[in-house]
This record gives structure tokens, C-alpha cells and sequence, in this order.
């Protein structure tokens, strides 16, 4: 685990932004040390030998008002900060999770739950408080070190010898920390994996009696265990890092009074030192005692840039404006983990309005071929073109609004049919949506309420409303191009036929995966797909 992630500092132009922000915070607050110590060992030194301070002590007030004041700053820049940050990086994630690219490469529920909520949480005390530390444990004790050995060299000497002493214990600490930090993420993506799963099948396990109480309990006492060690551990190192810096500086002072008792050092320079040298470990002691609070942010940081830092190929063209021809050659695909390949089309041509039907036995790689002509997943070997422009090449957000596309397990959000058939196309009118509806054989009702992932509806009443969505897409937004996976599966012969109809008849580019032997006759050619 890194202190700071180099990615998050290329990625965000706000943590950038709160470094040097920092950094310059870091760099007055270490002049004002300075000059507060100065101007304090002067006042004793002129106290003690009869002489006037005059304006010194409104000086000093004045210094800690002004320092003050920077503290409060800083917090307020660090917070805004902090929160900037996680805007910022939830919408990216936001934004990579509803990529239609990333539909077979999205982390389970369990592990967005923990990053997005927890895990976000936790960069208050990563970005807000453990960063800037970060930068006054570099500027201070270096400005203080300074200072000191311009006035007195061995003080200074004491302070590098011991100083390390910090720097080892904290990275023994840290090689602690990080296995109870890891053991502690993994217990809290156990918890939310396992709740968002209670969740999701709370209607089932309700029908079936089956309680979850005893499940809960346990994965949460595993989590509260693991968190409580992690404490545990933070408290002990907290004890261990002040223990040091009091020795330390304890040293000094013993070194400074023997002189000064001896005559051998000046008593202006000596308070000068005593007052610094705490001042030289207090924030590496700060950055020890914060780093436990930055753990678990580090953590979220580096899970949150891996599920970001993805390949990505992005194509600039734009797709033809019309229907036009769709070739694939020599294209083969392998999964990742798999050595079978996933998919196999030597020669295929796809005519502009042409209804072609695609078989071949399951896992054969007819839903990965539909995947590549959406652009969710890319060749390893061959081409696809449309109108003669490689696919690779072209924008493919353009290029999906060109697609209309029905999926094997539509999804339906919570509103009624009408909303679902109108999704994406938010200007249709209800005039629009009844004939879509009517063409796609969904009869049951626009103004019917239904859930989000929904069980109120069979299967192929499921199908028949993304059908209805598909062909709406068509009609309004010129989408010349419609996939269908399985679209009549569950549908009985009336309703199939009613569906494969529409299809015939909405003048489109229509490629169907299916099983069905009547989806197959209607087709104006069949084409099999066997990896």
C-alpha cells in the first residue's frame, strides 16, 4: 500500500491541485514556527537580563492568530478537497460501470457497495487529513532542521539521529497495518456481498421461510472483530510513536541544559532550540497517528483506480449515416481465462434490410458475435466493417445510436410499461408507444405499474416490451441496425408471429440469435456461428 497513489495524482487535477495548496500551507506554517520560537526565546532571553520586550509579545499573539488562522484554512481547503475527490471519482466509476463496453467485465455488487459507500467515506481522512500531514512531515521538521543547526549543530545532529527512529517504527507499523487493513476490506466486502444478496432475494427467502438473521450476525461479527484488531493495532502504534518523539526530545534538552549550565551555550539559543526540536517530529508523530486513518482510504483508492484503469479503444469516425453493408472476416475472439475459442465467422455479409437469423448449438459464440457488433467486446484476430469503415475505427457511441438492440434478459425499470417501452427515448409520444407496443404483441397495458428487475412479469412478457422499446428506437431515432437475442423464446405462436412481423416490416437491418424453428423460416437467410 502506497502513501500516495501516483494514478490518483495523474487522474485528479483537484488532488494536484490540494498538493501544492499544501505544500505552500506547509511552507508558511514552518516560517511561522520559526518566528513564533525566535520571538519567544527572545522575550526570555531580554526578560532575564533586565531588558524591554516591547512590541515582541504582540508580535508572538499576533504569529499564533496567524497560524491559526492557516490551520483553519488548510482544514477547510483539505475537507473541500476531499469532498471534490470523491465527486469525482464515483461519477467516473459511475460513468465506466454504465459503458455498455464494460457489460461482462462489471465487479460484483458486493465490492461496489463497499468501494462506493465505505470506501469513498474513507477519503475524508486519506485526501482531507492524511495528505497535507503528508506535506508539513516533509516541509517542517526540514525548515526546523535547518534553523537548528544554524544555531546550535549538535542539537540538529540529535534530531537527524533520532528522527529516523519514527520513519522505521511507522513502516513496521505499516507492514502491520496493511494485513489488518486487508483482512478488515475483505470482512466488509463479505458484509455487503452478502447483504445486497439477502437483498435481491429477499422475495424468494420470504416465500421460503428462510430467515437470514444467524448469517448476518456472523459475517457482521467478523467484520466488527477485524475492525476492533485494526484499532487496536492504531492505539499501540499511537503509544509506541509518542513514546519515541518524547525520548528524543528529551535528549536534546538534556543536551542543551548541561550546556547552557556549563556556559557553553547562549540561554537565547538554547529556548530557541527547545522550542523547535518538538516541533521537528510533531508532524512525522502526526502522519504515524493519521496513517491508520488513511488506510482504509489508500485501499479504496487503489481498488477504485484498478476497476478504472482499463484498456480503452476509442475510434473517431463517424459511422455511415444510413443502412449500409456489415462484413465480418476472419474473425476469431478467446475470452479472458479461456482457452476454447468464443468466437469463429470466417466470411459473413450482412446487406442493407436483410433479416438474418443466426444459429449453431450454445456457447457456439452467437451472442459474442452480437457483443462485437455493439462494440462490448473486441477481436482478437479479423475485422468487422460497416459501409467499409473498420468497426474498431468508428465512434461508438455514434455508432450505437445507429443500434437498436434486445438483449437475452431485458431489464425493465420501476415505472409502468409505457415508461419502459419509452426508455431512451424520452420525447415519444403516447400515440408512438401504443403502436410500438401493439407491433411488438404487448398487450397488457401501458399504464401498468411494474419493479425495478422485475418478477411481475414472465419471461417472454419481458422480451415483448424490449421488442416494443427496440422497434420504437428504430422508428425514432432512425436506428438502422436491430439485434435481438432470443427475442420469441417463451413467446407462444401468436405472439411470435406477431413479433417476427414487425421485425419483417420496420425496414431494418435485423440480426437474430435464435433457437426457434419458426424465426428461422422467416428469415430471408440463415447463417450458423460454431467456435
Amino acid at each position: 500500500m502506497r502513501p500516495l497513489d501516483p494514478r490518483l495524482v495523474r487522474r485528479s487535477a483537484t488532488v494536484r491541485t490540494h498538493l501544492v495548496w499544501s505544500v505552500a500551507l506547509g511552507a508558511l506554517t514552518a516560517v511561522l514556527i520559526i518566528g513564533v520560537s525566535w520571538c519567544i526565546a527572545e522575550v526570555v532571553s531580554r526578560r532575564f537580563d533586565g531588558r524591554e520586550v516591547l512590541l515582541l509579545p504582540l508580535v508572538i499573539a499576533a504569529a499564533f492568530g496567524l497560524r491559526a488562522a492557516i490551520a483553519w484554512a488548510h482544514g477547510v481547503v483539505s475537507e473541500r478537497a476531499a469532498i471534490r475527490v470523491k465527486a469525482e471519482l464515483r461519477s467516473e466509476v459511475v460513468d465506466d460501470l454504465l459503458d455498455p463496453r464494460r457489460v461482462g467485465a462489471r465487479p460484483e455488487s458486493g465490492r461496489l457497495v463497499a468501494l462506493l459507500g465505505p470506501g469513498m467515506d474513507a477519503f475524508d481522512g486519506y485526501v482531507g487529513r492524511f495528505l497535507p500531514q503528508l506535506a508539513l512531515a516533509v516541509i517542517v521538521p526540514t525548515a526546523v532542521v535547518a534553523v537548528i543547526a544554524w544555531t546550535d549543530l549538535l542539537s540538529a545532529v540529535i534530531i537527524v539521529v533520532t528522527l529516523p527512529l519514527i520513519g522505521v517504527f511507522m513502516w513496521l507499523v505499516g507492514v502491520l497495518t496493511r494485513d489488518r487493513v486487508e483482512r478488515r476490506w475483505a470482512a466488509m466486502e463479505r458484509l455487503a456481498r452478502h447483504f445486497t444478496d439477502v437483498l435481491d432475494g429477499l422475495v424468494v427467502l420470504k416465500v421460503f421461510g428462510r430467515r437470514q438473521e444467524r448469517g448476518l450476525r456472523e459475517v457482521g461479527d467478523r467484520h466488527r472483530l477485524e475492525t476492533m484488531r485494526a484499532l487496536r493495532l492504531a492505539f499501540l502504534s499511537s503509544l509506541v510513536l509518542e513514546l519515541i518523539a518524547t525520548i528524543s526530545v528529551a535528549l536534546v534538552a538534556v543536551s542543551v541544559g548541561l550546556r547552557v549550565v556549563e556556559g557553553h551555550l547562549e540561554l537565547r539559543a538554547a529556548m530557541f532550540v527547545l522550542l523547535l526540536a518538538p516541533e521537528a517530529y510533531l508532524p512525522v508523530r502526526r502522519v504515524g497517528t493519521m496513517f491508520h486513518d488513511s488506510t482504509e482510504g489508500a485501499t479504496a483508492t487503489a481498488e477504485l483506480l484498478d476497476l478504472l484503469d482499463h484498456e480503452r479503444h476509442e475510434g473517431t469516425l463517424a459511422p455511415p449515416a444510413g443502412p449500409a453493408p456489415i462484413a465480418v472476416r476472419a474473425a476469431r475472439l478467446t475470452h479472458p481465462g479461456r482457452t476454447a475459442t468464443s468466437l469463429a465467422v470466417d466470411d459473413l455479409t450482412v446487406e442493407p434490410g436483410e433479416f438474418l437469423a443466426v444459429v449453431g448449438r450454445s456457447g457456439g459464440g452467437k451472442s459474442t458475435l452480437l457483443d462485437v457488433l455493439l462494440g462490448f467486446e473486441r477481436l482478437d484476430a479479423g475485422e468487422v466493417s460497416v459501409g467499409g469503415t473498420p468497426l474498431a475505427d468508428l465512434d461508438v457511441t455514434a455508432w450505437r445510436e445507429s443500434v437498436a438492440w434486445v438483449p437475452q434478459t431485458p431489464h425493465l425499470v420501476a415505472g409502468t410499461l409505457a415508461d419502459n417501452v419509452a426508455l431512451g427515448q424520452p420525447g415519444a409520444s403516447r400515440e408512438e408507444i401504443a403502436s410500438a407496443a401493439l407491433d411488438a404483441g404487448l398487450d397488457l397495458g401501458l399504464d401498468r405499474v411494474v419493479r425495478e428487475g422485475t418478477t411481475d412479469l414472465s419471461a417472454g412478457e419481458r422480451r415483448r416490451v424490449a421488442v416494443a422499446r427496440a422497434l420504437l428506437r428504430a422508428r425514432r431515432s432512425g436506428a438502422w441496425l436491430v439485434l435481438l437475442d432470443e427475442p420469441t423464446a417463451g413467446l407462444d405462436a401468436r405472439h411470435e408471429a406477431t413479433v417476427l412481423a414487425a421485425l419483417r416490416d420496420s425496414g431494418a437491418t435485423v440480426i437474430v440469435v435464435t433457437h426457434r424453428p419458426e424465426t428461422v423460416a422467416a428469415a430471408d437467410r440463415v447463417v450458423e456461428v460454431a467456435a
